[in-house]
């Protein structure tokens, strides 16, 4: 598929879909260690739940995506609410944030596995990633049908070496699998800052 088929895929999806797609358990359920009006990316933004979401608790969001129809949709959502989003249409593979730019950036349902040092790098000192995708081991069908966008064992920890863990879940397969988080795993991780040893320490 090339990049004009795969335009039109995403504006069609987004054309179609009702509502705003879904607020990641990710950040629903650790925003409270992100700084009170931090400033924040949702990148890969969709139609606009979690950068809602996010502006609504006070941060000061940017929402990129490739589709023009997502951005239209989250600024048709951002003047519903009320709140003040920086949508963007924007090929965050072409064109990844730059360095020590924001606080905090949410990637949800989105694995490109070559933009993960640039999106490393775009963390300031101090700053937060939230992560959420799909993996490979899966109880039910939800997702993307190809592996090659689903995550390996741990592959969310490897992806990322360089920033600190904060809070991480893959439950895979193990135990009950009718009970608990499955399908998917998250990473909330921390750009922490370095520490430049005195001279002739």
């Amino acid at each position: 598929m090339d990049d004009g088929e795969l335009l039109q895929k995403w504006n069609r999806r987004h054309a179609e879909a009702e509502g705003r797609g879904q607020v990641p358990a990710v950040l629903e359920q650790n925003i409270h260690l992100a700084a009170p009006g931090c400033r924040a990316l949702d990148l890969a933004c969709g139609r606009g739940a979690s950068a809602l979401f996010m502006a609504e608790q006070g941060l000061q969001v940017s929402a990129w995506d490739l589709s023009p129809v997502a951005i239209e949709r989250l600024q048709e959502g951002a003047r519903e609410a009320g709140v003040s989003i920086d949508g963007a249409v924007r090929d965050v593979i072409q064109s990844p944030p730059e360095p020590a730019s924001f606080d905090l950036i949410l990637v949800s349902f989105f694995l490109h596995r070559p933009l993960a040092p640039a999106i490393s790098r775009a963390l300031k000192p101090g700053g937060l990633l939230y992560y959420q995708t799909y993996s490979r081991a899966a109880v039910g069908s939800e997702g993307p049908s190809s592996a090659r966008f689903r995550l390996d064992d741990n592959e969310l920890l490897a992806l990322f070496p360089d920033l600190q863990v904060r809070v991480y879940r893959e439950e895979r397969l193990l135990g009950d699998t009718g009970r608990g988080w499955r399908d998917m795993a998250m990473l909330v991780a921390e750009q922490v800052p370095r520490v430049t040893p005195p001279v002739g320490g």
